[in-house]
């Protein structure tokens, strides 16, 4: 006696968020490789080059780890993009500062963001558009803002 799955009655949500999540950050790493970035030395470097941040503001905005930032800030400074240096309203905390060049590479990695994006958008018609972003922007504000507490953590998937 055979079994066979039963027939979906709703859309696989979970499949099509992930399969297009993992795709978009493929496509993202490969065209920030094309200049020597990870997605999250873009992170770093972009959130860093708007104000004064520590590590540890910067490890929670890019949802990285204490060990994942310090890897990242490391390739960083061996790059010449960021420096640690010691914060100007606080002298016990670190900033991670952004230095000349890494403002050029921080500019023109956000063009290349930009245009992963918007590649991935231009794949649907104007009005479909609009509609995915209105729609991702209510889940993402209201039913899906917060994560809630499961007996075994999901993982979160990273690049």
């Amino acid at each position: 006696m055979t079994t066979m799955a039963s027939t979906r009655t709703v859309p696989d949500l979970s499949f099509l968020l992930d399969h297009t999540s993992h795709v978009l950050r493929t496509r993202m790493a490969a065209a920030l490789a094309e200049i020597g970035l990870t997605a999250r030395m873009h992170c770093v470097l972009v959130h860093a080059a708007e104000e004064e941040r520590t590590q540890i503001q910067l490890a929670e905005i890019g949802d990285m780890d204490k060990t994942t930032m310090v890897v990242t800030v490391d390739a960083l400074e061996k790059a010449g993009l960021a420096e640690r240096r010691p914060s100007s309203a606080d002298r016990r905390a670190r900033i991670i500062a952004v230095t000349e060049k890494g403002r050029e590479v921080a500019k023109r990695s956000q063009e290349i963001v930009d245009g992963v994006h918007r590649a991935a958008l231009d794949a649907l018609p104007q009005a479909e558009r609009e509609v995915l972003l209105r729609a991702m922007d209510r889940l993402v504000q209201g039913h899906l803002a917060t994560p809630v507490e499961a007996p075994q953590a999901a993982r979160r998937a990273r690049q």
